[in-house]
């Protein structure tokens, strides 16, 4: 196991900086899992960590050590990559074992590794399989396992769920999630599924053109995200937004958005100044004595346990998850209860969340 500090990590690529001074540490043992949208430079920075992008400028340091230099096969790290990258001539228990093979490990020690790696993975009865004879699933697996043997100090996985249907997605989560927590091994994780990034990770960096918008812990980001498109991007179904103004009456500040009186609290802003207000679908919910924002019902989609009401809100379209069922069909007018408790406000200028 290692730790793994970024200092002011640069990548160009020609004259183009992808990557503007990203700095951050991952702890000994920790589960990291970098989240953004295509193009923001989460796999670019994985494979600089792992050897396979030169650094432009900046600082990389495994377990205290400047790697800037050192070689792929010198970091002691395995990564796992979204295409398996499965010898097809070969057979699991020879793809496995064979990083310690061009080591010249002792065949004893080789057995030993891909026998348990093999026990941990369930993969016991398919080590004589071939790659084309596997799910895949199973070739995940295999993947995982081939990094298992090696015993690195760092385990990089650069979306390697995203070829799999979503019941198996949500399997390998479980599967990768509890390796983890068996192995202890410093994990770095590249998704562009937040949902992945959400039940997964100790601490999720969220990236978004080549700069970090926040680090913090699932639940914080999702609670208190300190910036708008943090608040956009985290949560599924995404929050509510709108666009208005802070407005106070008496000593209540409230945002006037959508010709709709909308509460907060807690918020520190200026009457009179542009926010964003966000909601999320789950924090509402329908008013049983007509009171409240109003909405025209779009659609419903019962899922059975909970039920999603695709609305609209003035000229806006709005989100709500409710648990249970509804008898509220399209067209129906129905009111929205608001908890401003529940409320996040940002500045429409800067983005950032109002405290």
């Amino acid at each position: 196991m290692a730790s793994v500090s970024f200092s002011n990590i640069v990548k160009r690529f020609g004259k183009i900086e992808i990557l503007h001074g990203i700095s951050f540490d991952i702890t000994d043992g920790e589960f990291v899992v970098l989240v953004g949208p295509s193009g923001c430079g989460k796999s670019t920075l994985l494979r600089m960590l792992a050897g396979l992008e030169e650094i432009s400028d900046g600082l990389l340091k495994i377990d205290g050590r400047v790697v800037n230099e050192v070689e792929a096969k010198e970091r002691d790290i395995a990564m796992v990559f979204q295409s398996y990258a499965l010898y097809p001539h070969m057979t699991v228990r020879d793809n496995m074992g064979f990083s310690l093979k061009l080591r010249k490990a002792d065949k004893s020690l080789i057995n030993e590794r891909v026998n348990n790696a093999a026990r941990i993975l369930n993969l016991d009865t398919l080590l004589d399989r071939y790659p084309r004879e596997l799910s895949g699933g199973q070739r995940q697996r295999v993947a995982m396992g081939r990094a298992i043997v090696r015993d690195p100090k760092v385990f990089l996985f650069d979306e390697p769920l995203s070829n799999l249907d979503a019941k198996l997605r949500v399997a390998m989560r479980a599967e990768i999630k509890a390796l983890h927590q068996r192995l202890k091994t410093t994990t770095v994780y590249v998704t562009h599924d937040q949902i992945e990034a959400m039940t997964m990770a100790d601490r999720i960096v969220v990236m978004n053109e080549g700069r970090i918008e926040q680090i913090g812990t699932p639940l914080e980001l999702y609670d208190r995200p300190g910036n708008l498109f943090v608040a956009q991007f985290i949560g599924s179904p995404a929050m509510n937004v709108l666009a208005g103004t802070l407005q106070i009456e008496g000593n209540q500040l409230s945002v006037h958005a959508q010709g709709q009186r909308w509460p907060v609290a807690g918020v520190t802003g200026t009457p009179g100044q542009a926010v964003h207000y966000g909601i999320r679908p789950g924090d509402i919910s329908l008013s049983d004595n007509g009171q409240g924002v109003p909405a025209k019902v779009v659609v419903v989609e019962p899922t059975g346990a909970e039920t999603e009401l695709l609305l609209q809100v003035g000229e806006v379209p709005f989100t709500l998850v409710m648990h249970g069922r509804t008898s509220a069909r399209p067209d129906d007018t129905v009111h929205l209860a608001i908890d401003g408790s529940k409320a996040h406000v940002f500045s429409s200028s800067t983005g950032q969340r109002l405290e």
